[in-house]
């Protein structure tokens, strides 16, 4: 087939961009949480109390200390209320009030019954004559009676005053220590704190989706059993995908009206909008991929299984859950619900993103041929060097959150330094799609905390615990099969001859393995965020942006020549770019498989099929266990890991537990079923991954070989053989311990 025209390239590289923007986005977002309470530390050594004080300015008391000390002026000195008028003690009944015996104080008597005072005092009003002292001459006064002050209430005046001088107090106080600096420091430190209350992390999955799938749909590179190999297999596998498509898109314009028909308002009202504009933007690149194939360079004969098998296996799903909803729940909103329902858990997806970002940087290092080149010198039987390579591979891809995204991100690397060392294209094929498979057990891969996550009866310590266990179950395993496929005999270099080779790759590996630590523990102590199950998506792929540099860095200050084609040859600020447009295939191809995975676990649980063909009890957990274990393998030859998750745990998980099998015992069981499912025909989803890493090398059936049917498919029987074994001592030896 053609490269892509040089419009297309434009086109993918510009989206490319926006992708890189989007998963720097989710990768400081995913931070920020961290580096805002290390900043709000920081800045409560240099200005004790500020996180309580300082970070917002202080309200002004609404209290007025000068309207108080007004109305305090009416109390005693002591705060008591203001005492009566003293009552004299002379006064033997004069109605009157007036005393005979006046006070030294008190203006001296002339008669007068009404104690008027003929000499009125200086600026008194002139006495009239009227002996009751009223203006319009009434004896009894004025007819509505003058109001009379209220009394004043001097304790509680007196400690109102008191809370009211502290709030100013306090508030001045404040002001004061709110100085130029801290202005400057809490506007940065404000920012950060609502950057990291990011609200629109659905729409940023969505949004990767949909970029991740043109740059695929461009390419023609969604995960398929085999690509179209004459025009009427890429007319096939187009229209396929446009007819996917027209039914995702029609799906969600019945659920964006269904959405305006409602009176309820909607959460997340853009989602349909940007699923709608991701379908339509498809649909036109099949359309325009149809009215423009490409040239072939052999036309070769086609039959109906192949035209099958070139159409991508997100097709399949779309197809099969759309027909379902349209055609026997007459539900056509039924796709958009269940594509809502995958980004409802958006960080498992985005990580996903990031590792895969992580692993295509990786991929423009030198880290994985310097690591190889330290077992170079021992000259190890090439399946034994294969049995040593997919076990130390099984910790990066724990890391790396699923089986085929390590495949996805060293798979070219380990495949073409195993032929270097000798080995066949089948035992370095089947090495390659085994890569992934022993480490989804170990601590942190994301399917186990998903698995945690959406069934409350385990716990991520529970499983992974037991999945140690797993592990070294299937290490042994597949040594025996290593030593199986070893025809060289446990030959290798003396050790005289071969550690000083060894010795000087090890040197060359330190520096980045020193780095790792280093990001690792500065990560820890200084955000406070350590490595684990949560934090490795976002500390994975900043470390090797590090990486990334200092291999440039190292490789310039030592002048090393690399060849054209090699991927660390490429200066830093481009090969950024070529990993983050390499990621884009991958996290196109791979979210939009778990997208339609989703989908078709909602029209398997809505059909409530598993219920038609599963007894309520088998009466045996023997039963139970064969019966799930076929299940499982099933699920795992159709459907990606984390998809599968959510269907299992909604149907499955619940039909195990009723049979009385242990919910740890039980998860065990699955992830190793679906590891094999992953390796096993027709899908063989990490062969497929494989395969499309690798290239046309990675097509060893055309090759031929002697001694028949197993030696023709010896890449897909051992590693079936192996997680076939370990499969059936998962899920019945623990039986026999209930």
């Amino acid at each position: 087939m053609s490269s892509g025209r040089s419009g297309v390239g434009v086109l993918t590289r510009l989206v490319s961009v926006f992708i890189f923007l989007g998963l720097l986005t989710t990768l400081l977002v995913g931070l920020a949480p961290n580096v805002n309470t290390k900043v709000v530390g920081v800045a409560e050594l240099l200005w004790p109390g500020y996180a309580q004080d300082l970070r917002s300015d202080p309200d002004k008391p609404e209290c007025t200390l000068d309207e108080l000390d007004v109305q305090l002026k009416e109390c005693p000195a002591d705060g008591a209320a203001p005492a009566p008028a003293p009552t004299d003690p002379g006064d033997q009944g004069n109605p009157f009030g007036d005393d005979d015996d006046a006070a030294p104080t008190d203006p001296p008597d002339d008669g007068n019954p009404f104690g008027d005072d003929d000499d009125a005092a200086p600026g008194a009003p002139p006495d009239d004559g009227n002996p009751f002292g009223d203006d319009d001459g009434n004896p009894f006064g004025d007819d509505e009676a003058q109001p009379q002050k209220p009394k004043v209430n001097c304790a509680a005046l007196t400690s109102l005053r008191a809370r009211c001088a502290t709030r100013w107090d306090g508030y001045e106080d404040r002001s004061s220590r709110i100085s130029g600096p801290v202005k400057v420091f809490r506007t940065g430190e404000l920012a950060i704190s609502q950057f990291a209350k990011f609200p629109w992390w659905r729409q940023l999955l969505v949004m990767l989706v949909g970029l991740g799938a043109l740059v695929a749909t461009l390419h023609r590179e969604h995960i398929a059993l085999r690509t179209p190999q004459n025009l009427l297999e890429h007319r096939v596998r187009q229209s396929a995908e446009l007819f996917a498509h027209l039914l995702l898109l029609t799906s969600q314009f019945a659920d964006w009206r269904v959405a305006q028909a409602s009176t309820a308002e909607g959460e997340n009202g853009s989602l349909p909008y940007i699923w709608g504009a991701t379908f339509i933007a498809l649909s036109l690149t099949n359309i325009y991929h149809l009215a423009k194939p490409p040239s072939f360079e052999r036309d070769e004969p086609t039959t109906p299984v192949r035209m099958l098998m070139v159409v991508p296996l997100y097709v399949f799903m779309a197809l099969m859950s759309g027909a379902y909803f349209l055609l026997v729940e007459q539900h056509a909103s039924g796709q958009a619900i269940y594509l809502h329902k995958f980004v409802q858990i958006p960080n498992i997806y985005l990580g996903i993103g990031l590792y895969i970002w992580g692993g295509m940087i990786l991929a423009r290092t030198r880290i994985a041929p310097l690591t190889f080149d330290v077992l170079k010198p021992l000259k190890l039987p090439p399946a034994i060097l294969a049995w040593l390579v997919v076990v130390l591979a099984a910790f990066p891809t724990a890391y790396s959150g699923a089986s085929g995204i390590f495949v996805i991100a060293a798979g070219a690397v380990i495949f073409e330094r195993l032929r270097e060392a000798g080995a066949p294209k089948r035992l370095a094929l089947a090495a390659t799609a085994m890569s992934g498979s022993l480490g989804v057990v170990l601590r942190p891969c994301l399917v186990v905390v998903l698995i945690a996550v959406l069934n409350k009866q385990v716990t991520t310590d529970e499983l992974f615990k037991q999945g140690l266990y797993v592990y070294l179950l299937t290490v042994v395993l597949f040594f025996f099969a290593m030593l199986w496929m070893n025809k060289d005999g446990f030959k290798m270099a003396p050790l005289n001859e071969s550690m000083p080779g060894v010795f000087q790759a090890v040197g060359k590996v330190v520096p980045y393995i020193v780095i790792g630590v280093l990001m690792v523990l500065g990560f820890g102590y200084g955000l406070g965020t350590w490595l684990n199950e949560h934090t490795a998506p976002y500390i994975i792929p900043v470390t090797m942006l590090v990486l990334v540099a200092y291999d440039r860095f190292a490789t310039k200050r030592a002048k090393i020549v690399l060849p054209k084609n090699d991927p660390a040859a490429q200066p830093l600020m481009p090969s950024l770019l070529t990993a983050t447009e390499e990621s884009s295939h991958h996290i196109g191809a791979l979210l939009m498989l778990m997208s339609c995975s989703v989908a078709i676990g909602g029209m398997v649980e809505r059909s409530e099929a598993m219920y038609w063909v599963v007894p309520e009890s088998f009466g045996s957990p023997f039963l139970a266990m064969a019966f799930l274990v076929f299940v499982m393998v099933l699920v795992g030859m159709t459907m990606d890991a984390l998809g599968a998750v959510i269907l299992v745990s909604f149907t499955v998980a619940e039909i195990a537990y009723a049979n009385g099998i242990n919910a740890v015992h039980f998860w065990m069981m699955v992830l190793v079923a679906f590891e094999l499912g992953y390796l096993t025909p027709p899908v063989s989803l990490n062969h497929l991954l494989a395969r499309q890493v690798i290239g046309p090398e990675s097509h060893v059936e055309n090759d031929p070989v002697e001694g028949g049917f197993y030696y023709q498919y010896e890449h897909i029987i051992v590693p079936m053989g192996v997680m076939g074994t370990a499969l059936i001592l998962v899920a019945f030896v623990p039986l026999f311990f209930y």
